[in-house]
């Protein structure tokens, strides 16, 4: 398909600022950050602005942005409903959270809304990747891979975020801190190589009866034939990536997500680069491979009514 940069802008920094909110609540439902809390507080609008400007920019890909809201009357059975309804449902654990660290008072009030939001902020993006996943026309997207991948992302690019900021106080990850970054980085590098190469070898269907699920009932015709000219389907749904492109792009996406977060850690354990602007590099880069992987996404799927074409 052809990739809209609002939804790619959309999925990348939403991602990254539900997998911050998703930290940040896991750790206070925990014990608190070692930040002061207007220093909590300044990170958590960080994570919220981020989340915002991933929603603004998903209404400029709205035909009629006013009507959004309508969007959220389907919850029932559209994923695409239940994820707007989340997303705004995840603003109250979020409020009570910040609202609890101004009054600076830790509780089980506080660990009460840091558990909502954890959960809140990873089932939004769960609902963001089954939007994709439960498209079975577009067989690139009716994998079992899409949802891990997706929370894999938000929790690197979110938890790069985090480091970041504590980096401020100077703290550095090490331990158990950098065990669970690096099962969530290998994770993802897994995940992502197992889906590129199921990818190639889950081509789309081989003619139109296949593509609608009648295997072996020979050729099926069509009542009325495709246009002759452009269109919208051809424009939208027939956008084709050059493999070497896509190999290209694909080295780069992980050099940037995977290779160069482990380099830039290493040259900080080493004392080669403080520790702040090192892992400040890491999440921009962290950020880039996500915004590449995410084009990716996008541009290497086809529907299958192409086919008819």
């Amino acid at each position: 398909m052809r990739p809209a940069l609002s939804v790619i802008f959309f999925t990348t920094l939403s991602g990254a600022g539900y997998g911050l909110l998703a930290w940040l609540g896991a750790h206070y439902a925990w014990r608190p950050l070692p930040l002061a809390s207007s220093g909590a507080l300044a990170l958590l609008g960080f994570a919220l602005a981020l989340v915002t400007a991933g929603l603004l920019s998903s209404l400029l890909h709205l035909g009629q942005p006013q009507r959004a809201w309508r969007a959220l009357t389907q919850w029932r059975s559209s994923w695409l409903s239940r994820e707007g309804v989340l997303a705004l449902l995840t603003y109250l654990p979020a409020l009570a959270l910040a609202a609890l660290l101004w009054l600076d008072g830790y509780g089980w009030a506080m660990r009460l809304a840091g558990a909502a939001l954890a959960l809140a902020s990873l089932a939004t993006v769960a609902c963001t990747a089954m939007i994709y996943a439960s498209l079975r026309t577009i067989p690139a997207w009716s994998h079992p891979l899409v949802l891990p991948a997706y929370l894999g992302f938000a929790l690197l690019t979110g938890g790069a975020w985090l480091w970041t900021a504590l980096a401020w106080t100077g703290w550095s990850p090490r331990n158990g801190t950098l065990l669970l970054g690096l099962v969530v980085l290998v994770a993802l590098v897994l995940i992502k190589l197992r889906y590129w190469h199921r990818l190639h070898r889950r081509a789309l269907p081989a003619d139109r009866a296949s593509a609608i699920g009648l295997r072996g009932v020979g050729e099926v015709k069509v009542f009325e034939h495709p246009h002759t000219e452009a269109n919208y389907i051809t424009r939208e749904m027939a956008f084709v990536l050059a493999r070497k492109h896509a190999r290209a792009l694909r080295l780069l996406a992980l050099a940037l997500f995977a290779v160069a977060p482990l380099l830039l850690y290493a040259l900080a354990l080493a004392g080669v680069l403080p520790w702040m602007p090192a892992l400040a590099l890491l999440a921009l880069a962290a950020m880039a491979g996500a915004f590449i992987e995410r084009w990716l996404f996008f541009a290497e799927a086809r529907h299958v009514v192409t086919l008819y074409y």
